[in-house]
């Protein structure tokens, strides 16, 4: 006859106990990749070059470079687009490192609780 009830756990407390340093090991290795991340900086042109913005990993502008010639009064408009395009673009750098990170750490488990053995 089957047993039912019981404490969750109990029968494989080695399972449950490698499973959490598993998950502990994972949390560190997430930080430590995450203070690397927000260490980088990722730079980004727009308008061949005229404007480039660079960010840091904490998702914050640290620099913007102006070529003299993108400078005209008589045009701001196109000055603020080519910010907003570098700034973009160096954005979606961050991200794109940050996901590259996230899958090699987690080996490409995708959703929650995906590949774990339960």
């Amino acid at each position: 006859m089957a047993k039912r009830g019981g404490f969750p756990g109990m029968g494989m407390p080695g399972n449950m106990n490698n499973l959490m340093k598993q998950a502990q090991k994972m949390q560190r290795q997430m930080e430590e990749n995450q203070k690397a991340l927000e260490e980088k900086e990722f730079t980004a042109t727009a308008g061949g070059g005229a404007v480039e913005v660079t960010i840091s990993g904490k998702r914050e502008v640290t620099k913007v470079k102006l070529q003299e010639e993108v400078v005209d009064p008589d045009d701001i408009e196109m000055l603020e687009d080519l910010i907003v395009a570098a700034t973009n673009e160096a954005l979606r750098k961050v991200e794109e490192e940050s996901t590259a990170v996230m899958s090699k750490l987690t080996g490409g488990l995708g959703g929650l609780g995906g590949g774990l053995p339960f």
